[in-house]
């Protein structure tokens, strides 16, 4: 099962969520997610557990706790196949060159 876990502290480092999920089950691979650009977390993760019944007794501990400042949000990720990304509204939503907040349609 994997979790998504957000509010971690921006300190916290892969070893580290690994460990508070471990006490809970075999952890196959926990990871925080780190801004390309920065180089620094973005304050949430992805932990892989080998069982789910771990996984669900980890959501049910970890859910709501204060790691830091934040509280956490652990809860079973969702499939990425499943859409959920960010796509146009239906009937357009795009950006269209000809129509600017300038009241002409100039041509580009």
């Amino acid at each position: 099962m994997t979790l998504f876990v957000a509010g971690l502290p921006y300190d916290l480092d892969d070893a580290e969520l690994n460990e508070i999920f471990e006490k809970f089950g075999p952890v196959k691979s926990a990871k925080v997610v780190m801004d390309r650009d920065a180089g620094k977390s973005k304050g949430f993760g992805f932990v892989d557990m080998e069982l789910d019944s771990d996984g669900l007794e980890a959501i049910e501990h970890l859910n709501d706790i204060s790691l830091g400042k934040k509280p956490l949000v652990v809860k079973q990720a969702e499939d990425r196949s499943s859409g959920g990304g960010s796509r146009p509204a239906p009937g357009g939503g795009g950006f269209n060159r000809r129509d600017n907040n300038y009241g002409d349609r100039r041509r580009y």
